[in-house]
């Protein structure tokens, strides 16, 4: 019985740090491309 009780929360604790760590990586690659998009702009900006 306490075997399963483990096994649920290893189970949940693992399926926890996959969701937080994806939703790490999409921000940031999200920021990532909002920064890269505004340089751009501003490159486009003086070059008129």
């Amino acid at each position: 019985m306490e075997y399963t009780v483990f096994s649920v929360l290893g189970i949940t604790a693992l399926g926890l740090l996959v969701t937080v760590t994806g939703g790490v990586i999409y921000l940031t690659l999200a920021d990532w491309r909002d920064r890269r998009r505004q340089d751009n702009a501003k490159r486009e900006e003086r070059r008129k």
